[in-house]
């Protein structure tokens, strides 16, 4: 027995004890159901998320699940939640959990493998979450097909987002499913291997060491690189791109007790920067703008991570660009800004934007624009029969801002079309609905946002930006199309919910003093 009946009410949740394991109860609708109480992308607390209808959003990053199913239905995160038996008996609420699954948190959904003799095969070309998430869910809907995901890494696919963020890491620590899954799912997974052209009218792609391989569908998942330099010295020893794990690697080796320049005040940058601040022996940024993140997050929230950063000892030469870098015997030594200021450098690492792969389509006659992303419908389709794209290579249809055309370098996006994608190569017409959510860390801390924001103009806060506590809602057209937010949680998670659901937050609601509408 975890509680009475009437303790909890309509739209409610709580976090009960059922032997060892924590279970979420939840009363939606009247009806009492019990999930697992974790996230099953980094393991956060459901109980501090957003509960709307039947589902609830984690705080932390915006994942969603089905509070009667424990089925995950908007990402980050691969598998789904534990789901216990409930029963009401004379106004006492019993859960019980069996006791094989008392210890796991998590629950990959039922997908079956591949026919031996089976002819059909999809192929997906990048290894990033959303040629994974791809691949899964086709094996979810029974297809018994051939799955290959080729990929120019070294490594299957493996949590990106968490490079910048600790460059440290151990390979087997990021990787999204242990080589084994792959094996029982009948997944194959090409590593170092590279796709060169796309011939559409053989239904075949051609790979850099001469082979072809044939498909019946195709997923172009390429995601984006690093935008290089194009100064005089870009080419010098110690200019690096942060890409591959490797990169990774080599930047937190390098960096260590040194003295590094960070170009660009991006998120790529300032986590770099975050992260480096108490490792090399100094760390300088470079960035356009005023502030870093002016035209992504404003002003306010740009000079208060500035400040953070400036606390750690990190200087920062703001409305300002690199002209030159300079080295000896072919090594950096310094880098030279327009304003004439000199700065020591043993490493310089750019983080100035990226550009979506997708050269190797040249000739093929898929459509791509002005920046060269692929062009793709609602149902990830390209304007070439059987072929698809997702992820960060795409230019697709955003439902919350009236389908305006947008390229969203998303984690989640990239999961959410990979699913879109499987489902309509399987004939099952769906369209992506997913609301962009995305987070960033700076020293431990996590400014979390979603939705579009992209030409906004006016902010209205709440909380005080300066005390790095506060909310702020991004206004376009007297409507909320973008929120931020700092040790403020759920606000951003709800937020999210109510722009799943269709709703428009309005000017009003934004700057109302009673944020209860929030359900915080």
């Amino acid at each position: 027995m975890v509680c009475q009946e009437a303790d909890l009410k309509d739209g409610q949740m709580k976090e009960v004890t059922v032997g060892e394991q924590k279970v979420l109860l939840v009363r939606t609708r009247g009806q009492f159901s019990a999930v697992g109480s974790q996230c099953s992308h980094y393991n956060a607390p459901l109980i501090k998320g957003a509960l709307v209808g039947d589902r609830v959003r984690c705080p932390f990053h915006g994942a969603c699940f089905n509070v009667r199913t424990g089925d995950i239905e908007e990402y980050p995160g691969l598998d789904s939640l534990p789901c216990y038996k409930v029963k009401v008996d004379d106004g006492k609420v019993y859960v019980s959990v069996s006791k094989n699954s008392l210890k796991s948190t998590r629950r990959v959904k039922e997908m079956c493998g591949m026919k031996p003799d089976s002819k059909h095969t999809v192929l997906l070309i990048g290894g990033g979450p959303a040629s994974l998430v791809c691949a899964e869910t086709l094996r979810q809907n029974c297809y018994q097909g051939r799955i290959v995901i080729i990929t120019k890494d070294n490594l299957p696919p493996f949590d990106k987002p968490k490079l910048s963020k600790a460059l440290n890491v151990d390979s087997s620590s990021i990787l999204l499913r242990p080589s084994d899954f792959y094996q029982q799912y009948g997944i194959e997974v090409w590593t170092q291997r590279e796709v060169v052209s796309v011939i559409p009218a053989d239904k075949a792609v051609k790979l850099s060491d001469g082979s072809v391989q044939r498909y019946d569908q195709l997923l172009i998942s390429t995601g984006c690189r690093a935008r290089p330099l194009d100064c005089p010295g870009s080419e010098l020893k110690g200019v690096k791109l942060l890409q591959r794990y490797e990169d990774a690697k080599e930047i937190h080796e390098s960096c260590l007790d040194q003295r590094v320049v960070v170009i660009g005040a991006s998120f790529i940058g300032m986590e770099v920067a975050s992260y480096l601040s108490d490792k090399a022996a100094s760390v300088a940024v470079v960035g356009a703008s005023r502030n870093p993140y002016e035209r992504s997050l404003g002003p306010e929230i740009g000079k208060m991570s500035k400040q953070m950063l400036e606390e750690n000892n990190v200087k920062f030469f703001m409305n300002d660009r690199v002209t030159e870098i300079q080295g000896e015997n072919g090594k950096v030594k310094q880098v030279v800004l327009k304003s004439g200021a000199v700065l020591e450098a043993d490493v310089v690492i750019a983080g100035i934007g990226v550009i979506p792969n997708s050269d190797f389509l040249a000739g093929s006659g898929l459509e791509v624009d002005s920046k060269k992303a692929v062009i793709v419908d609602k149902c990830m389709r390209t304007n070439v029969p059987d072929i698809f794209s997702a992820g960060d290579v795409t230019s697709f249809p955003l439902t919350i801002r009236r389908d305006q055309r947008v390229n969203i370098g998303h984690w989640q996006m990239s999961q959410a079309q990979g699913r879109v994608a499987a489902l309509n190569m399987l004939q099952k017409p769906t369209t992506c609905e997913s609301v962009p959510f995305f987070w960033t860390v700076l020293l431990g801390k996590s400014i979390r946002y979603t939705g579009y924001g992209e030409g906004y103009t006016e902010i209205i806060f709440k909380g005080k930006v300066e005390e790095r506590k506060f909310l702020a809602f991004y206004l376009k057209d007297e409507v909320v199309v973008a929120a931020a937010s700092l040790m403020f949680d759920p606000a951003v998670a709800r937020v999210a919910e109510l722009m799943a659901a269709g709703q428009i937050v309005t000017k009003a609601q934004a700057q109302a003093d009673d944020p209860s509408w929030l359900q915080m």
